[in-house]
């Protein structure tokens, strides 16, 4: 095989191996340097191919002793670290993280607070508002409640006249046939509005539902009596439409 020629260093002379330089070269020229490879490709060749791949293998030999060396070292530190250690616990340091999350927690503790703070708040007026409606329905349920028996009284004390008179019919025998009829239907249908009759001859004096137009002394009664009614008073329900006018004895 030849290469291609190459110049020479110019301070250089000689021969080169394989090559002669010419003896009529003038010494201006530089001189041209020819090699000549003769060599055949044979078993020779082979070997060289050979002997270069041992050669890489030999290279290749320490490093692999230096990657066994690294091995045993990183087990003998493997080995070390599972031993038991002796002596007092280590506490770590704590994080970076939690000292820096401490603000934001104690900034969360307060916010947390003031919304408890108007929770309850809010549930004391939610309370009270309650129990003020609950006392303006019962209010307003006995305001309707004494409206409605003002309203059945006033009613009722207009009608009274009228059963004085069926009293006194009553008492003369005048209460007979269709007409006596009518003046019973009458007493039971105001009696259902709760109006009821009291006074009558022989009941103890009650100066809050009696009144005494007559006194006289009895060697009959132990204690103030109505021994005579005059007209019989009314009641609806508790309150007193009127009382009854009546004559006292007083015991001698």
């Amino acid at each position: 095989m030849t290469e291609k020629p190459r110049a020479a260093d110019p301070g250089s002379t000689g021969s080169a191996p394989g090559g002669s330089a010419t003896a009529g070269q003038g010494a201006g020229e530089e001189p041209r340097v020819v090699i000549r490879d003769k060599r055949k490709i044979g078993k020779t060749t082979e070997r060289a191919v050979t002997d270069t791949s041992a050669a890489d293998a030999a290279a290749d030999a320490p490093a692999e002793g230096l990657v066994e060396e690294s091995e045993v070292v990183v087990d003998e530190i493997e080995g070390e670290a599972d031993a038991p250690v002796s002596g007092p616990p280590v506490v770590d340091a704590p994080a970076q993280a939690s000292e820096e999350s401490a603000p934001a927690n104690a900034l969360l503790g307060a916010e947390l607070e003031s919304l408890r703070a108007e929770l309850e708040e809010r549930t004391r007026d939610v309370q009270r508002v309650s129990a003020e409606y609950a006392n303006y329905r019962k209010r307003v349920d006995r305001d309707r409640s004494l409206v409605q028996e003002q309203a059945t009284g006033t009613v009722l004390t207009a009608l009274l006249p009228i059963l004085d008179d069926l009293d006194r019919a009553r008492e003369h025998g005048d209460l007979v046939g269709p007409f006596g009829s009518v003046a019973d239907q009458l007493t039971a249908a105001l009696g259902k509005f709760g109006l009821t009759a009291f006074g009558e001859q022989g009941d103890p004096f009650d100066p809050t539902r009696h009144e005494a137009v007559a006194h006289q002394t009895s060697a009959d009664v132990t204690e103030p009596t109505c021994v005579q009614v005059m007209r019989r008073g009314y009641q609806l329900g508790e309150r007193l439409l009127r009382p009854a006018l009546v004559a006292v004895a007083d015991p001698e």
